[in-house]
């Protein structure tokens, strides 16, 4: 089958994505996207967090319609596809055994190998996504990357598609984490972190100041600033009942700006470390408005080379599994069928 494979002048590689609350699948031909497709669970609000069964259960019910749609929107027929990659992990065991059961399904029903993609990878990968008619702005080997999102926060010194390093990661809650407690406090929804980002526009970022942490390395620590966070909250509260309410959009945009500077400064203490000044950031707190901000300025004060995701592409896809399988597929690194998921932070 490895040799077949080989052979074709396109590849073309479907990838499932369910490591979490999203089931999502997309088509990419030759490292150019041509579908994803993502299908949410809204279910998940009224608790304030992913709810492992629910989750499971909506894959379950999204994965063959979201496959169906990705194929048929690609332009592609099934028998085009050359192999189908799927999240093996980290994340919840439960949503990750849904599609590994419909990429071992689908694999011997039409005899293609299967690809095993590690999930954190993937969202470092996700740069190397090009679509039709867009100019591409791929990273050179090596680079840092700066992994946030509710779950990690990682720098990452990213020597190979297969040769990545944790330089640096949080020894407790991860920024995306303390993003979604705060929210919280402040009324906001789950998750918090488009809360957080919209109405900190609003505010004064320099209203309040937050204890950051002092941690040696490249590591990170978020419960410090969060607990700062709370007790500010609670001894104004003492004073004036309606505090939150009336500063709602200044807490927020300090909240937002210590956070940042937080993972910049340590971003910035690797990058001088190591001498590398390609830097890019994924992950789904990539996204914020103001974390962005300071990749631009430090990219003119520093002159850094920086790679920015598209919006698309910084939550949970399926893009950056099959992106991630096409540099796996043409090294002939194919996956057993006996293979299980694993829900360990693995990198």
């Amino acid at each position: 089958m490895k040799e077949e494979c080989k052979k074709n002048k396109d590849v073309i590689i479907l990838g499932i994505e369910s490591s979490c609350d999203d089931t999502s699948a997309a088509i990419i031909r030759n490292g150019f996207l041509l579908s994803n497709v993502i299908a949410s669970q809204a279910v998940h609000s009224a608790y304030g967090g992913v709810v492992p069964e629910l989750a499971s259960r909506a894959h379950q019910q999204n994965i063959i319609p979201t496959v169906s749609e990705a194929i048929k929107r690609a332009g592609v027929q099934k028998e085009d596809i050359s192999a189908i990659a799927y999240t093996r992990g980290p994340g919840l065991i439960g949503s990750l055994l849904v599609g590994n059961s419909f990429a071992k399904g689908f694999a011997t029903a039409l005899n293609i190998p299967m690809v095993e993609v590690n999930h954190l990878q993937a969202h470092v990968l996700a740069h190397f996504i090009q679509e039709e008619g867009e100019e591409a702005h791929l990273p050179e080997f090596p680079f840092l990357c700066l992994l946030v999102s509710g779950g990690n926060s990682q720098i990452i010194l990213v020597n190979a598609y297969d040769d990545m390093q944790i330089v640096g990661q949080t020894i407790d809650d991860a920024a995306g984490e303390a993003f979604d407690k705060c929210a919280k406090v402040l009324g906001g929804p789950y998750p918090g972190g488009p809360f957080i980002d919209k109405l900190a526009k609003e505010g004064d970022a320099t209203a309040f100041t937050f204890s950051k942490p002092h941690i040696a390395g490249f590591d990170y620590s978020f419960s410090g600033l969060k607990t700062s966070f709370m007790y500010s909250i609670r001894d104004q509260l003492a004073e004036n009942p309606n505090f939150i309410e009336e500063r709602k959009a200044d807490l927020a945009a300090s909240i937002q700006k210590t956070v940042v500077d937080v993972l910049m400064d340590k971003l910035l203490k690797a990058s001088r470390h190591y001498g590398i000044k390609r830097v890019a950031v994924a992950g789904g707190v990539s996204a914020n408005s103001a974390l962005r901000g300071a990749y631009q300025a430090y990219a003119q004060q520093y002159g850094w080379e920086i790679f920015l995701p598209k919006f698309s592409y910084t939550t949970d896809n399926a893009a950056m599994i099959a992106i991630t399988a096409l540099f796996k597929y043409k090294d002939g690194l194919f996956d057993s069928i006996d293979s299980v998921p694993f829900s360990k932070v693995v990198i």
